[in-house]
C-alpha cells in the first residue's frame, strides 16, 4: 500500500493551465482505448502530439488501474448514467498532468514481480518509468474516491523573435 503522494507534483493553479481537457469513462475495459483516443486527440490540439507515445502509455496503465481496481464489485459495467472514471490532461507552461479519477478510496499497489513474462502487475512500475514523476490523493470534499496522476516535463518554449525586433 502508498501512502498519498503529493511529492514531485508542484502546486498547481487550474486557473493557471493553458490548456485542460477531460472525458468520462464508462466501467468498460472499451475505455482505455476511448482514453487513448481521446489523449491523441488532445494533445494533437496542443501542439505535443510528439510526446503521445509516452503519454498515452501512461493513460492507459492508470484507466486500466482505475477500472481493475477501483471500482466496486456491484459497479454496472456496460453503462452508467455517471461514469465512474474521469481521465484529466491539464497542461501548463514547461508540465503535463494527466490525473485518472476513480470511486475508490483505497491505495494504489505497486507490485514487486520478479516474473517478466507476467501480463499483469507491472502497471506502475511503467508509470514511474515513462512519466517524471507520479502519486495520488484521497479526493476532498462531497467527491469520493481518489486521484493517480502522472506528470511529464514539457521543453522550455522557445522564444521566437518578433519580425522587425
Amino acid at each position: 500500500m502508498l501512502e498519498p503522494l503529493r511529492q514531485g507534483l508542484p502546486p498547481l493553479n487550474l486557473a493557471a493551465a493553458s490548456d485542460a481537457a477531460s472525458c468520462a469513462l464508462s466501467a468498460r475495459y472499451e475505455a482505455v482505448r476511448e482514453a487513448r483516443q481521446f489523449t491523441r486527440k488532445t494533445l494533437d490540439q496542443w501542439d505535443l502530439g510528439d510526446r503521445f507515445d509516452d503519454v498515452c502509455l501512461v493513460v492507459s496503465e492508470l484507466v486500466t488501474n482505475a477500472l481493475r481496481h477501483g471500482l466496486p464489485a456491484d459497479t454496472p459495467r456496460p453503462t452508467a448514467p455517471d461514469p465512474p472514471v474521469r481521465l484529466h490532461l491539464m497542461r501548463w507552461t514547461e508540465r503535463l498532468v494527466c490525473a485518472v479519477r476513480d470511486p475508490s478510496g483505497d491505495s494504489p499497489v505497486a507490485r514487486e514481480s520478479d516474473d517478466s513474462s507476467a501480463e499483469s502487475g507491472r502497471g506502475l512500475f511503467l508509470v514511474e518509468s515513462f512519466s517524471d514523476s507520479w502519486g495520488w490523493h484521497p479526493m476532498a470534499g462531497a467527491l469520493s474516491g481518489k486521484v493517480v496522476w502522472a506528470l511529464f516535463r514539457l521543453p522550455r518554449p522557445v522564444d521566437h523573435p518578433r519580425p522587425g525586433t
